[in-house]
């Protein structure tokens, strides 16, 4: 997993123009700003001494950062399951810190070799020029572009994060975290510490010669001590702004896509992953924010899943909290329907052509029953146990269950006529409806649970059907159904009928 060369191409350039800049400066400094300092006097060999100076710590520079690398371009396509897998991750969240604390040391190196090594090559060594130099390239200069670097190798190496972490973990990387509060801090200190430090050294040593100085030279020292205010008052803003976008970048970059992806939640999209590019505070509300969204998907893959098996309304009271199935006594309209002349037709029948009808049949039905407000409860063989009524209750579940039973026979009539055309078998079935008090609620094992219902009530309504067989109707309703319908207009009385398990004769009609 190689960083691509744009990647890669983008970071040499920060580090050498980051660097190159940052030197230049510096050396004008201490040549037009603050000569007193010494040590650095424009000529050939000056130039070619910091020709070859940079040169050199920028080739040690690379050299290091490769091997630092090293693991990280060697994990190649196999980083997720490498042994170094641990150590690999490290090193990528620390490629920003590395590349800070990488650019210090070379700076703190540039220090000595033009705070003292050139100063002794030129034969011109001071202690005190040399000191002033020392601190100012490394303490003032290479703090100043460390951090700079710092917050633009960031900024860089985030697109290159989610390629090494596709799953959004990377708080479970063991890397030390430079949190928000630390590093808005570790800003501000850099940017009001360091130019009063500076400022302090120059009033120092500009009032000391001050001491010895006559009136000529003291208006010159006054002057340039003038231009250093100016010159730290322009670079200390300019240099502000700069750290102040980056760190500002830093912080406000990852909650954009946050802020982002929840209005595209919020707008119904799951799919969305919001992108961890770092792995402080912000990474970690970014990374909650993924778990969030995978657990609504879950949820929802949940409702998809439950909703296979009840109808919509049922199941959002269901998981809403607002259905009780612990068990209690519901008024219900209870259906039943069994196909006719079943095992003839399987007998006579190839097995997958069995189950295609029988699953393509058990669609029609479920379907007349959800869209009429009705639970199935099962699938027994050739026959369809449904509820109307729980577990969310409604008052006109009776209406309902014979609303249900009229558009599965519509719908039964519409997918026979289309196997007439086709040269198949149709199928029949009956229907039996009856209204009682039952016990309601989840039923099974510790392993596996069932909405199911327990009482005379489901009895009565399974013999009913049964009765259409005698009887040669299709869909039989029960006396206390059509006393709860709205109209009864369409059921026809038959005989009272003696029904198996139920001691009273019950009254049944027939539904035209």
């Amino acid at each position: 997993m190689r960083p691509p060369p744009s990647i890669r191409q983008r970071l040499l350039r920060l580090l050498v123009f980051g660097n190159l800049g940052g030197a230049l400066l510096t050396f004008l400094y201490f040549r037009e700003v603050d000569p007193i300092a010494g040590g650095i006097r424009l000529g050939g060999g000056e130039i070619a001494f910091f020709a070859l100076g940079f040169s050199l710590l920028s080739v040690v520079g690379r050299m290091v950062s490769a091997r630092w690398m090293r693991p990280i371009t060697q994990a190649g396509l196999e980083l997720p399951t490498r042994a170094a897998d641990s150590m690999v991750r490290r090193r990528i969240l620390l490629m920003p810190a590395f590349m800070a604390l990488l650019t210090f040391t070379g700076w703190a190196a540039a220090g000595l070799l033009w705070g003292v090594l050139w100063p002794l090559l030129a034969g011109r060594f001071e202690l005190e020029a040399a000191l002033r130099q020392l601190f100012g390239i490394t303490f003032v200069s290479g703090i100043f572009v460390a951090a700079g670097m710092f917050f633009g190798v960031e900024r860089i190496w985030r697109a290159e994060l989610p390629r090494f972490f596709p799953e959004g973990d990377l708080s479970a990387a063991r890397a030390p975290r430079l949190r928000v509060r630390p590093r808005m801090l570790a800003v501000l200190l850099i940017v009001s510490l360091l130019p009063m430090a500076v400022l302090a050294v120059a009033a120092l040593t500009r009032a000391q010669a001050l001491l010895q100085a006559d009136s000529a030279t003291s208006a010159a020292i006054i002057r340039n001590l003038i231009a250093v205010i100016a010159v730290l008052a322009v670079g200390g803003v300019v240099v502000s702004a700069g750290l102040a976008t980056l760190v500002a970048s830093s912080i406000a970059g990852p909650l954009r896509d946050v802020q982002r992806a929840m209005r595209q939640v919020r707008d119904g999209a799951l799919d969305v992953r919001c992108p961890v590019v770092s792995n402080d505070e912000i990474g970690s509300v970014a990374e909650g924010f993924n778990g969030m969204v995978e657990g609504l998907r879950e949820r929802e893959r949940i409702r998809e899943t439950f909703g296979r098996y009840v109808s919509p309304e049922v199941r959002d009271e269901i998981l809403a909290g607002r259905a009780d199935a612990g068990g209690v006594q519901h008024e219900v309209t209870i259906l039943f329907a069994d196909l006719r002349d079943f095992t003839p037709w399987v007998e006579a029948t190839p097995a997958a052509e069995v189950v295609a009808d029988l699953n393509a049949y058990f669609g029609e039905m479920d379907r007349a029953i959800r869209e009429s407000g009705g639970l199935v409860l099962q699938f027994i063989g050739d026959e369809i146990e449904a509820v109307f009524g729980a577990p969310v209750a409604r008052q006109d579940h009776a209406d309902a269950a014979v609303a249900a039973a009229r558009a599965m026979r519509a719908r039964l009539a519409a997918w026979n006529a289309e196997r007439r055309s086709a040269g198949r078998r149709e199928l029949h079935h009956g229907i039996g409806i009856h209204t009682g008090t039952v016990i309601a609620g989840n039923i099974g094992s510790g392993e596996r649970l069932s909405y199911a219902l327990v009482g005379d009530a489901v009895n009565v309504a399974s013999r009913i059907q049964s009765l259409n067989k005698e009887l040669g109707t299709t869909v039989l309703v029960s006396g206390a159904t059509c006393a709860r319908l709205a109209s009864p207009a369409g059921c026809t009385p038959l005989a009272d009928r003696q029904v198996k398990g139920h001691s009273a004769a019950v009254s049944v009609y027939a539904l035209v």
